[in-house]
């Protein structure tokens, strides 16, 4: 196994914890838990924020857990340059914790969706996309009720004139906004997106493609070459 240790971040309600672990022990990095009380980051080289619905997602989705005391540590920290994954909730909270622009809300449909969805990789200068090559479309799973991604004008324009757009969606489920499934920070340290990678690892438990692995093998890559 690598010495690369991905930090794997728990919530009250958080429900991919164990996949996305999983997934970052297939590509043979070690998975460090981190639960929301603590004050320490563990010395770990990146850290996944998984989906599910912290705090039961009262008052906005993420909108409790930003807050949590391991946040104290994670914002200073990402902001100095420590990789971050966000997926789903995880996008959310990076979002309602300003290490992302713009937010997430109730889907156009207002309705929950959970499908495999067909997305493009628009942006491979990240530690989490670095597998990838430009304009690959790929399938991971969606499941989310408040996904739809929005943002100001001036602040669509400069994600897009900025190569901040990671991910798009190819044929939009929820309404966001110029297609968007995930983005980058201005740094390229922070990733948040929808859809979920870690439910598209592997083929025997029904995964729609093992497209997700691209996201893990790059952090793995970028944590060995660094």
């Amino acid at each position: 196994m690598s010495a690369a240790r991905v930090g794997v971040v728990t919530f009250p309600g958080t429900l991919d914890d164990q996949d996305a672990a999983r997934a970052v022990r297939l590509v043979g990095a070690q998975a460090v838990p981190l639960w929301h009380a603590d004050h320490d980051l563990k010395g770990v080289d990146a850290v996944f924020l998984p989906g599910g619905f912290s705090y039961g997602d009262y008052l906005r989705c993420g909108a409790i857990s930003r807050f949590a005391p391991l946040m104290d540590e994670l914002v200073p920290a990402a902001k100095a340059g420590l990789p971050v994954l966000g997926t789903c909730n995880g996008f959310q909270i990076l979002c309602e914790a300003h290490l992302l622009p713009g937010a997430l809300t109730r889907n156009a449909s207002l309705h929950y969706i959970c499908r495999d969805q067909k997305l493009r990789i628009e942006q491979t200068a990240t530690p989490w996309t670095n597998a990838f090559a430009p304009g690959q479309e790929i399938v991971l799973p969606i499941k989310h009720g408040e996904g739809r991604y929005v943002a100001d004008a001036d602040t669509l324009a400069e994600l897009e004139a900025n190569g901040q757009v990671v991910v798009r969606y190819l044929g939009n489920p929820n309404g966001s906004l110029n297609d968007i499934a995930g983005i980058r920070n201005a740094a390229g340290n922070v990733v948040g997106l929808m859809p979920h990678p870690e439910h598209a690892v592997e083929e025997l438990v029904g995964a729609p493609s093992t497209d997700g692995l691209g996201f893990f093998t790059s952090i793995l890559k970028n944590l060995v070459d660094a």
